[in-house]
């Protein structure tokens, strides 16, 4: 079979053979086809359809993304060929998957200050962070139906505690790191009878720090938490319950106009359970990926990763770049991709002795990388926002992003991924963005 209709007259052909991994109603026939060689993906992606439009007259055209070897293809074929020093003259095996992108964009929710901190590892509400010192829940992505106030200044990093000593599904452990030099730990049952928004008190304050908290994160058993900060160190907190309660999540509350408030009884403090120093800079980004280990970034340029039981660094990775964020994922969760002062968003593999090159860089932003986060699931996706007021979705099997989300009118200050298939981010322009629909194969 010939397929001519999308070459230039004249073109060389390619014989290929178009493969996917998709179930039955999206697998095209195998056989060879001869196809113009200049094809660009959009080409490829048009003669896919036609071959299931011809097997299945209910099929419904959608768009295809290409690898060949294990790399996506983002040039016209021959040219990608030619790049890879890939013979022509065989038949060429290409695999087709679904192309990830945003479907669409939902009204951004409105904050009263700067969005500088997201957590959407909940799949029933978005936890945000505002430069107003409040914290808030988002029911459904859609409305506000929980303010933690109390901060005395701009929150900086905000978490969902997966934490095994509260029981029921609607009872959540919450943490916020703030510029006031202050975490603050938070319990809450998401569905709480009363008038909405609630406004919720913390039930302990950690103090500790001599500065800012720019980035906490929480142990994976959720009974530890971890916090960097302007003043160059790492802490770990102890994170329980109040002594005054029970196994059940029952704070005292009383009406205030229309609202409710929670947790008005005396506030506990506690103090840090151990520091670990060794940064020179500000601690900008921390993360707890696995019991043992935490890795954090910082303004000397360094990235570290910690032995919580000892207490020391075994790998110190140093760029040439201020870094403000990490986030480790990909391959077996043990990639390490960091962003800072420059556009580039740069990949280092700790399991690879004796190089501290990057193993992948993307440089298509146009200002500082302010955060990233791999995808849960996914060994090949993951976000970058920016100080240029865009968020980027890229695939390590190309140097191209798959999709810039151009959401914001000013710097965007933070992303994460919201129930595998969205991209939530906040920024300068006091907007909480949600793009939903996108398929991670």
């Amino acid at each position: 079979m010939n397929f001519n209709g999308s070459s230039s007259e004249g073109s060389r052909q390619v014989r290929v053979r178009f493969l996917t991994k998709m179930p039955p109603p999206l697998r095209a026939p195998t056989s060879a086809i001869a196809v113009p060689s200049n094809l660009t993906r959009m080409g490829l992606s048009e003669i896919v359809n036609l071959l299931l439009k011809n097997g299945n007259g209910d099929y419904q055209h959608q768009p295809f993304d290409f690898l060949v070897d294990g790399e996506l293809i983002r040039m016209p074929l021959d040219q990608f060929l030619l790049a890879k020093g890939i013979s022509a003259e065989k038949v060429l095996e290409i695999e087709y998957i679904k192309v990830v992108a945003p479907g669409k964009q939902q009204d951004p929710l409105m904050h009263d200050d700067w969005v500088s901190a997201v957590d959407g590892s909940n799949p029933s509400f978005i936890l945000t962070g505002c430069y107003d010192g409040s914290a808030r829940l988002w029911e459904g992505g859609e409305s506000c139906s929980h303010v933690l106030g109390g901060h005395n200044g701009a929150i900086t990093s905000v978490n969902i505690i997966k934490y095994k000593g509260i029981h029921g599904e609607n009872n959540f452990h919450l943490a916020t790191g703030s510029k006031d030099r202050t975490l603050r730990l938070w319990m809450l049952n998401a569905v709480e009878p009363g008038n909405y928004p609630v406004e919720v008190r913390a039930y302990k304050i950690l103090k500790g720090h001599n500065s800012s908290v720019q980035s906490i994160s929480a142990a994976p058993s959720g009974d530890m938490l971890c916090s960097g900060s302007w003043d160059c160190s790492i802490k770990l907190w102890d994170v329980k319950k109040p002594d005054t309660e029970d196994d059940s999540v029952s704070v005292k509350k009383r009406r205030v106009g229309s609202n409710t408030v929670y947790g008005e009884e005396p506030q506990f403090e506690a103090e840090a359970a151990s520091t670990l120093v060794g940064h020179t800079q500000c601690v900008s980004s921390v993360v707890w990926p696995e019991a043992d280990t935490i890795y954090s970034a910082s303004w000397d340029h360094s990235i570290r990763q910690w032995d919580v039981e000892t207490g020391k660094d075994p790998w110190n990775m140093v760029c040439e770049k201020v870094l403000n964020c990490l986030d480790v994922g990909g391959e077996n969760s043990a990639l390490v991709a960091a962003g800072g002062s420059d556009p580039i968003l740069r990949i280092w593999d700790p399991r690879k002795p004796g190089t501290l090159a990057p193993v992948f860089q993307f440089a298509s932003h146009s200002s500082w990388i302010t955060a990233c986060k791999w995808h849960p699931r996914s060994w090949f996706h993951l976000l970058s926002a920016s100080y240029d007021g865009k968020v980027m979705l890229w695939d390590l099997r190309t140097a191209w992003p798959l999709a810039v989300i151009d959401s914001h009118k000013d710097k965007v200050l933070c992303t994460d991924w919201w129930k595998d298939d969205s991209v939530i981010s906040g920024g300068a322009d006091s907007k909480l963005c949600i793009s939903s629909g996108v398929s991670i194969p």
